[in-house]
């Protein structure tokens, strides 16, 4: 059955403290790290973020994720997600998941709407976790691309094992099609973190996610 995973997109130290307290009750949290030049808003960075005991995702939209591999490894998240469409990425982006892997931290890629899974192959191979992206670069809300999800059986074909995610859009009227077409991680924002009761919001999403099995 695919997760249900609450997403922190916030651009001041105070709204991330908000928005992590507000979704205390999720043990998978995905937290979105942009830094204004690869996508086009400006969240609080890796020095202003912290948590308490739940797993955290970090969704990196850095054009030089390299130049912030030691603030990675000191947060020790679960995750880490860098993008395929980064600087140097077929460069940098294995060397930073093998230096992440020697502290057990689990590496992931992004692919953008245009960035097809045959174009990043070896990376999808080294990775743990790969995110289609559908949605809009940087911030929550909007409409979810669905058409993205074709690239679901293409990932699955170059890597079995791989842990495929969901980012973009996702809400009550579309998680049932977006899990039915093999993806395992379905991150929410808006529609979790901006409603009135985000707990009863995200049991509502993962009740109707437990009846698609």
């Amino acid at each position: 059955m695919a997760q249900i995973v609450p997403t922190i997109t916030e651009t001041t130290p105070a709204g991330y403290a908000e928005t992590l307290a507000k979704l205390a009750f999720a043990p998978r949290i995905h937290v979105d790290i942009a830094d204004g030049e690869f996508a086009p808003n400006l969240t609080v960075n890796l020095n202003q973020i912290y948590w308490g005991e739940q797993i955290i995702d970090l969704h990196l939209m850095l054009k030089k994720p390299i130049e912030w591999l030691n603030q990675m490894v000191a947060l020790n998240p679960y995750l880490v997600v860098l993008h395929a469409e980064s600087d140097e990425a077929a460069t940098n982006l294995p060397r930073i998941f093998e230096h992440l892997k020697k502290f057990d931290i689990k590496c992931g890629v992004a692919l953008l709407p245009d960035t097809q899974p045959e174009e990043v192959t070896e990376i999808i191979k080294e990775s743990d976790y790969v995110l289609v992206f559908g949605g809009h670069l940087g911030y929550q809300g909007g409409t979810a691309d669905l058409s993205q999800l074709v690239k679901t059986e293409k990932i699955r074909a170059i890597n079995p094992d791989v842990e495929i995610a969901w980012d973009g859009g996702a809400n009550a009227g579309n998680v049932a099609e977006i899990a039915k077409r093999g993806v395992d991680v379905i991150n929410v924002g808006s529609a979790v973190a901006k409603t009135d009761d985000p707990e009863k919001s995200y049991n509502d999403l993962v009740k109707i996610v437990a009846a698609e099995k």
